[in-house]
């Protein structure tokens, strides 16, 4: 009871994540299954981009009568995404499994800082930068996302607002088309050989319908940039946790 209690807490909070802020899922999703539901890393890969697939394109239909989504960035960006994050799925395999975790905290680390340091554009009507632009960044964004299992929009986000010049609440609601497409590519290059804790899927699922629900309804009266603050130092602290306790293992320290 207990522990089905916990996974729709965690489900709901991922959910909310994805929905009001277009990313954050899976920062989230990969250390509560390693350290909570107690599976290893790569199984939390694998399942994290199931997880947060499903939530992102529940959030993207929400979304999608506010206006707040570019197809032709999204397919753009998810498109090139999504050859990248197939590509670079099996790579994790090949890594041990604290050392996956120590790359993934300091991405984390370096995203949490970079969220806190940049400051969302002022300008709300943006010119886009080219299809070029937007090609790349989504090829990096997939690389990250097959490799470490990550949705990756708590980099798209940045990088459709930075790179690609679109509006902050513009990149939200784009974002999470991006993401669905890159989840499903990661997973589809994870399947192999890897089995999935089915039940915990959907109870992570379900109570992150209830999330992204809520949080595309906050999207309306809450001005996202105002929790990206706050959202990025939990980031930064649950990052160093993870460091703390994976370098321990990786040296081997008791």
């Amino acid at each position: 009871m207990y522990s089905t209690f916990t996974d729709l807490i965690l489900g709901f909070t991922i959910g909310l994540s994805l929905g009001f802020l277009g990313g954050g899922g899976s920062i989230l999703t990969v250390p509560a299954l390693v350290y909570i539901v107690g599976q290893s890393p790569q199984a939390a890969v694998t399942a994290s981009l199931l997880i947060v697939g499903a939530n992102s394109a529940l959030g993207a239909f929400f979304h999608r009568t506010q206006g707040t989504q570019n197809w032709r960035v999204a397919l753009l960006f998810g498109g090139s995404g999504m050859l990248t994050a197939y590509l670079s799925a099996g790579l994790s395999k090949l890594l041990p499994s604290t050392l996956l975790m120590i790359l993934f905290a300091s991405l984390m680390l370096v995203v949490g800082a970079f969220m806190i340091a940049s400051k969302p554009p002022s300008v709300q009507n943006q010119v886009g930068r080219g299809w070029v632009i937007t090609v790349l960044s989504g090829a990096i964004v997939g690389l990250l996302t097959g490799f470490l299992g990550v949705g990756g929009g708590f980099l798209i986000v940045p990088a459709l607002v930075m790179l690609v010049g679109l509006p902050i609440r513009q990149s939200v609601g784009t974002s999470l088309i991006i993401i669905a497409m890159n989840s499903l590519a990661g997973l589809l290059g994870h399947l192999h050989g890897m089995s999935i804790d089915l039940p915990v899927v959907m109870l992570f699922v379900t109570a992150g319908l209830a999330g992204s629900l809520l949080g595309a309804r906050l999207t309306k009266v809450t001005k996202p940039e105002q929790l990206r603050t706050g959202f990025a130092l939990f980031v930064m602290v649950l990052a160093v946790f993870l460091l703390y306790d994976n370098v321990r293992k990786f040296l081997g320290v008791a």
